[in-house]
């Protein structure tokens, strides 16, 4: 599009100038012209708006819309269902947190507070003082047999690999991580030297496919992980077993942003589509699950290791908590991804249709782990469009530690949505390997926008807390949250999601609703559990 312009300019302007040699008046065209060509040049000599840039002069048409919208968002308030005019404001607010611009709302309550599906915050009467909150809380990731815990910040970036994302995108996010002090899952897709150059702290995921740690054939390769696992950056290893936006599926990767470069990092053929299996070949039962945990945290030196899933069959997650209690061994941290997360390509059925709601899995995981008496040790990472302050405290009252995020901080590197993720033509330059658009990603630019909208995140969270009069993360509890479940009926989040009683699990009598699943699940198979879940 750079070159285009350039081309057109170059032909309009000749194109007068002959014009004008026969007919004097056509002058005046240079009134039009000029100021149109003059303001290509300046967005192509900006390196701010990667819209502008990659797109001179009509990307400034994304400003303008932004510019119309206070003007028709009445319409779009009450002609939106589900949710949309929420997703619309917090876009909005990403933006302003990005670029540190005032994210105040006028006009009072902008969302329908008699709608079933709205919640929000029960304060106190007498809140805290700023002063007495800690700005910058930390969880710190590590169970007994963990000889490096991490101190992490309550909100980092989730999972989302180079390959789906450009390398520029990487960079940006990883250099925001290192100036917020937060830190950056790198997705299945592998560790890159981009996820490695701005030395942010790194989680490095490893998915079904073992990229950058695997064979030729496809299998876990133990030597190369344990190379790349003792890196500095490499803080916490993260096994994933599904993913919310496709669980039970496989990763995918477009042949056409397999380049050579991608295909060496994951040691696959270029060219062709990048297919990642729907299970492990490492483990196959519970008990084997674990066995693998311990040996990669001893491999990387004694970094916490954990891992990721999406909530299906909840008898084959309390078969894994069985399988916990049977050998001990416990993961440093399990991350819950819910049903409702992202992915740059998916089947649509499975986006749509499979995966516990984040909210549901999260509760199920708090209280399965508390009813086996295992939580204590191991830190719980809620991962499923988390967009605001509220957000963190909503998951943080259920029963996470911390949270992930992974389009809201694709949002805040300037992300418009344009939904071209798996075609390779992503206008920003995010989600594309084509040079010519990430080239307009400037990466000093974006990770300090990255590393803002963090900040001010947590900031957001954090001043939230102190309205309900709560000092940290930890003392927050369902019944801070109220959610109104029909027309005249509201419930907190503890009457939607009663607690258990710590190793109520352990033995029967079971907890109600509970007996069949804990019943016939076993540490040593994934397949009995199947017909309970």
């Amino acid at each position: 599009m750079r070159t285009k312009f350039a081309i057109i300019s170059i032909i309009v302007c000749l194109a007068v100038a002959a014009l004008s040699y026969f007919w004097h008046k056509a002058i005046w065209l240079y009134v039009i012209v000029g100021p149109i060509i003059l303001l290509g040049v300046k967005d192509l000599t900006q390196t701010k708006h990667s819209l502008k840039y990659n797109f001179p002069v009509i990307g400034r048409m994304r400003w303008w819309a932004e510019w119309m919208r206070p003007k028709i968002y009445q319409y779009f308030i009450e002609s939106d269902t589900d949710g949309a005019p929420y997703n619309r404001l917090s876009r909005t607010v990403i933006y302003q947190r990005s670029k540190k611009a005032n994210d105040t709302t006028p006009f009072g309550t902008q969302l329908n507070v008699y709608e079933t599906g709205y919640e929000w915050l029960n304060h106190s009467i007498s809140p805290l003082h700023h002063d007495r909150v800690n700005h910058d809380p930390r969880v710190l990731v590590g169970g007994p047999d963990c000889l490096k815990p991490y101190s992490a910040s309550i909100f980092n970036v989730s999972a989302m690999s180079f390959g789906s994302l450009s390398k520029n995108a990487i960079m940006a996010l990883n250099g925001g991580a290192k100036l917020g002090n937060f830190a950056h899952n790198t997705g299945e897709g592998g560790l890159s030297p981009y996820h490695l150059q701005p030395s942010g702290d790194v989680i490095w995921q490893i998915g079904t496919g073992y990229f950058s740690c695997r064979n030729s054939d496809g299998t876990f390769n133990y030597k190369a992980f344990e190379e790349r696992a003792v890196l500095p950056n490499v803080k916490m290893i993260e096994i994933k077993l599904s993913q919310g936006a496709k669980p039970g599926h496989g990763g995918i990767l477009p042949a056409s942003k397999v380049t050579d470069e991608i295909a060496k990092i994951r040691l696959v053929e270029k060219g062709k589509d990048v297919l990642s299996p729907p299970y492990h070949t490492a483990f196959s039962t519970p008990l084997e699950l674990l066995q693998f945990v311990k040996q990669l945290r001893d491999l990387s030196g004694g970094k916490p290791i954990g891992f990721k899933l999406c909530i299906g069959q909840k008898s084959q997650f309390i078969a894994i908590c069985k399988a916990m209690v049977k050998t001990e061994i416990m993961p440093d941290f399990i991350t819950v991804d819910g049903g409702e997360g992202g992915t740059g390509a998916a089947p649509l059925e499975f986006s749509n249709s499979v995966g516990m709601p984040l909210r549901d899995a999260l509760a199920f995981v708090y209280d399965a782990l508390h009813g086996f008496g295992l939580k204590k040790n191991i830190k719980i990472i809620a991962s499923g469009k988390v967009h605001t302050g509220f957000d963190l405290v909503k998951n943080i009252s259920l029963g996470a530690d911390m949270c992930n995020g992974a389009r809201a901080m694709m949002l805040s590197l300037g992300c418009i949505q344009a939904l071209e993720c798996n075609t390779n033509t992503c206008p920003t330059g995010v989600a594309t390997q084509n040079p010519k658009l990430y080239k307009g990603l400037d990466v000093d630019d974006k990770k300090v926008r990255v590393a803002n909208y963090q900040h001010e995140t947590i900031k957001a969270a954090v001043e939230l807390m102190s309205a309900a009069g709560i000092d940290h993360p930890d003392k927050l509890h369902r019944t801070h949250i109220y959610r109104r479940v029909s027309a005249n009926q509201i419930q907190t989040y503890a009457e939607m999601y009663p607690y258990l009683l710590k190793g109520s699990l352990l033995e029967a009598p079971y907890p109600q609703g509970w007996e069949m699943q804990v019943m016939h699940s076993s540490e040593e198979t994934f397949d009995n559990a199947v017909k309970y879940a």
